[in-house]
């Protein structure tokens, strides 16, 4: 205890004995005070308060309250038994707690060595590089002083030189022998020596030898006019040397076959010096066998010092080992033995696929980049145009609805022109293309589709590359089964239908009923609420046409219709066909860029050269811009209706495209073939043999070869069927008499002619050539041939029944029943059963018929007869004999 001191009073202390700090609560003290008076005073020591955790204050309201008694015994222990957990889990936490910092104080220290060693390396890093600056710094130095030194030896020698120039010949003579000229050339080389050599330079290298020398004083110690060209050319020799010591490390040279260290070669001709020096003077090596010997030192170090070189190698789909080998630069062998440790055991010559390629061009540690025969057709569509290049174009009009409604009558009118007339039957077969231009300037593109059924592929064609389609209904006829076709194909495509209800002039036509119709196929007009716009017209009285124009004009306001002409033409193949004189024609749509007479193109599997662009009109035409269609003469083949058209730069592009094409599409045909012999294969066996009628079919347009193939592909049944052995565009040749004649097939023309070599092959093979113009012809008389190749049904008439009464065993004929005609009649000739307890037993046919002695054909009802059975005698009394007749009927698709 203590006091606080005041004035000039002493502090007042407490002093405690052992047994009062060991614990004490209370006891006395001595207490001083000024002028030496003590006191004893009683004290109490408080003891300090400890902080009360959560638990412990937990504790202690819990035991508060179990001594008030508001707790039971099993809620004590159970707070207990928490209170427990609780202190249990704190102690849990500063364990991991202490545990943290333990291993947080670990990482620190690792961190800090780790810093440490770093510190270190940049350290030795920062001394190499001064070192090797030093040591550059002092090869320089070393390389001046021995430039300075060679110059001055060469100064020095020029001076004995012009020494001994001046100096008659006898003292020359004695001067060879004179000790000091020797020592003197000694202390020469000895400095050359003693001189530090730059580095990776050996220092025999710079030193000529003693004969060298000699020989080199002794030459110039001669006068001018008689140094030979031989000493010249060993002066000029031993300067080049020098001269690549100077420029280039020199590697140590090899010794050669001898086991000598130079290799030395005589002179060839004598000189007055070394007539006079009396001693036979030899040459150093030259620069060629110093190279020569530093390519063979190369040539002996490992592989595994010298650098690889490390390679793109280009992996197609398929690669053979020798070539995969060839673009890595490595030997054939090591790759097939690559290939045998992955467990392939393959030739030089054998094809791997690019998965196994690109595995062993990664073990060989080069850079495979695959490629694929498909990359030819990269970069063929160009670039996606900017909107800042796109200008408003002609909207694209697809005219679709079905057979007779008016499609082409409509389009004439618009057109002022006649082409119904032109087709056969009075229906259109072929698709066409053509543009309007209205009196305001503005123009329309119109594609004229067929209704028949057989064109499908021609609807569907129609719909993928137009913009708007025109769906024309009969106001007199209603919804028909293409109309619905040509409402599936617009919807599929995504492209708005414009409805032009036609034949409104007609004394039946309803054209609300047209629109009530339309509502159950998803076509809601615009006069029911709903947003396709109708309009009423008549094609033959030229009524609201137009309307119709500003309709379609107002639909592709909507839909803002732009293209880029500033770029390479792309478009599609509208029909194609062979013309007589001109070769292939075919219609294309231009739908962005400009096509221009001379451009290269690809369509499908062929290709060729603009020669020469025609519009709808026949005009002939140089460019043409998006929208228009035109007809374009300059293909190598024909193409099929629907390919892509693509302006290629140059020629060698388009015969690569057109190959890789025809190539996939032979695939493609290969495959199906196989796929397709395999199961008729399987059916054959199951059912029994198809009967085939083979067909050669010849058209003037490739859409009429389309429809008439997919036709006669349609009536094949389980049991026959039309196999088409060729389908090509143009007249029909000897080729194809040939073809349909080894196959005892059938020739079919449509709306062309065969030449006159095929009707004489023709005619002498007995081969029948159909020609057709309307595909309704061609249809029926296949289902009639198909008919007739059918098996016809077979059905079973009733005639009659007969009782035997009783049977007679005639000699030489067996047993004859003699029977009683309950029912019907009884034939000779006809088919008989034998029924024993209502159980047939035997069928058959009647050997014989007889009344009393007669053979009779036929014993009607409530007469008695004999009859015996052919090759059966197992006959009883009461047996009934039931007989019947196979009727044929013909049978039809």
């Amino acid at each position: 205890m203590t006091e606080t001191p005041q004035g000039d009073k002493k502090t007042l202390t407490l002093t405690l004995n052992a047994d009062q700090k060991k614990g004490g609560d209370s006891g006395q003290v001595h207490q001083s005070f000024s002028h030496g008076r003590t006191k004893t005073v009683a004290v109490e020591v408080k003891k300090k308060r400890a902080p009360l955790t959560k638990e412990i204050k937990q504790a202690q309201q819990t035991a508060k309250v179990v001594a008030s008694g508001k707790l039971t015994e099993g809620e004590f222990s159970a707070r207990m038994k928490a209170l427990q957990e609780a202190i249990k889990n704190q102690a849990v936490e500063s364990e991991e707690k202490v545990r943290r910092e333990a291993f947080e104080a670990v990482r620190r220290e690792e961190q800090g060595k780790l810093n440490k060693q770093r510190d270190e390396v940049r350290h030795l890093e920062e001394e190499a590089r001064a070192k090797k600056e030093q040591l550059l710094k002092d090869a320089e130095e070393q390389k001046i002083i021995l430039q300075q030194q060679k110059e001055q030896q060469a100064k020095e020698q020029a001076e004995s030189a012009e020494k001994l120039a001046s100096e008659p010949k006898d003292q020359i003579r004695d001067r060879s022998n004179d000790k000091n000229f020797d020592r003197e050339s000694r202390d020469q080389q000895t400095q050359i020596r003693s001189a530090p050599a730059p580095i990776g330079v050996e220092q025999d290298t710079l030193l000529p030898t003693k004969v060298e020398g000699r020989a080199a004083e002794s030459s110039k110690s001669a006068p001018k006019a008689t140094r030979s060209f031989d000493d010249r050319e060993e002066e000029g020799g031993a300067k080049r040397r020098v001269g690549a010591v100077d420029n280039k490390k020199v590697a140590p040279p090899a010794p050669n076959r001898k086991g000598e260290g130079d290799q030395h070669r005589k002179l060839n001709r004598n000189v007055l010096s070394r007539a006079l020096e009396g001693d036979e003077i030899q040459r150093g090596r030259s620069l060629a066998s110093l190279k020569r010997a530093r390519q063979k030192h190369k040539s002996h170090l490992d592989d595994a010092e010298q650098l690889m070189i490390v390679r793109d190698v280009i992996i197609p789909d398929f690669i053979t080992v020798g070539e995969l080998a060839n673009r890595m630069a490595v030997r054939s062998a090591e790759v097939i033995k690559a290939l045998m440790k992955s467990g392939m055991m393959v030739t030089i010559n054998q094809t791997i696929d690019a998965d196994t390629a690109e595995l062993i061009c990664g073990e060989f540690g080069h850079t495979p980049k695959r490629v694929s025969d498909s990359d030819v057709e990269l970069g063929l569509k160009g670039i996606d145009d900017t909107e800042e290049n796109l200008v408003p174009r002609a909207p694209v009009v697809t005219i679709m609805g079905h057979v007779d409604h008016g499609k082409t009558s409509l389009l004439d009118a618009l057109r002022k022109t006649d082409v119904v007339a032109g087709e056969a039957g009075g229906i259109t077969q072929h698709i066409g293309a053509y543009q309007v231009t209205l009196p305001s300037h503005k123009k329309i593109t119109f594609i004229d589709t067929p209704g028949h059924a057989a064109f499908t592929e021609m609807r569907a064609r129609g719909a993928n590359v137009t913009d708007i389609v025109v769906l024309v209904v009969a106001a007199d006829d209603g919804i028909m089964e293409q109309t619905k076709e040509a409402i599936n194909h617009a919807v599929a495509a995504k492209v708005p239908v414009v409805v032009a209800i036609n034949k409104i002039d007609k004394p039946g036509a309803n054209a609300d009923k047209v629109r009530g119709e339309l509502l159950n196929h998803g076509l809601v007009c615009e006069e029911f609420g709903g947003d396709v716009m109708s309009v009423e017209v008549s094609a033959k009285m030229g009524l609201n046409l137009d309307k119709l124009e500003e309709t379609i004009l107002l639909q592709a306001e909507i839909l803002d219709i732009k293209s880029n002409p500033n770029r390479s033409a792309e478009g599609v193949v509208v029909e194609a066909k062979v013309d007589r004189g001109r070769g292939t024609v075919a219609t294309i749509l231009v739908q962005r860029g400009t096509l221009k007479s001379g451009d290269i193109f690809v369509a499908g599997t062929e290709w060729g050269r603009v020669r020469v662009i025609n519009n709808d009109l026949g005009h002939k035409i140089d460019v043409a811009t998006p929208s228009m269609p035109v007809e374009i003469l300059g293909f190598n083949g024909v193409p099929t209706a629907g390919d892509e058209f693509f302006v290629v730069e140059d020629e060698a592009r388009a015969r690569e495209v057109a190959e890789f094409r025809q190539r996939a599409q032979r695939d493609r045909k290969s495959a199906a073939s196989a796929r397709g012999t395999m199961e008729q294969m399987m059916s054959q066996i199951a059912a029994g043999e198809v009967k085939e009628f083979p067909v050669v079919v010849k058209t003037d347009v490739q859409g009429s070869l389309e429809a008439i193939v997919q036709s006669l592909n349609k009536l094949a049944t389980e049991e026959v069927a039309v196999r088409v052995l060729h389908g090509a565009v143009g007249g029909i040749n000897e080729s194809d008499v040939t073809l349909a004649s080894a196959s005892n097939g059938v020739v079919i023309g449509f709306n062309v002619r065969a030449n006159p070599q095929a009707r004489d092959l023709a005619r002498r093979d007995g081969l029948d050539i159909r020609y057709y113009s309307i595909i309704y012809d061609v249809i029926d008389d296949a289902k009639a041939i198909l008919s007739g190749l059918l098996a016809p049904t077979l059905r079973e008439n009733y005639l009659g029944n007969a009782e035997i009464r009783d049977v007679f065993n005639i000699t030489k004929v067996g047993k004859v029943a003699g029977c009683y005609i309950t029912t019907g009649v009884v034939k000779r000739g006809a088919k008989v059963r034998l029924l024993r307890d209502d159980v047939v037993i035997h069928e058959g046919t009647l050997k014989t018929l007889k009344r009393f002695k007669d053979e009779v054909k036929e014993v009607k009802e409530s007469y008695e007869c004999g009859m015996a059975f052919e090759n059966y005698n197992d006959i009883r009394p009461g047996d009934v004999i039931e007989c019947f007749e196979i009727e044929s009927i013909a049978r039809k698709l």
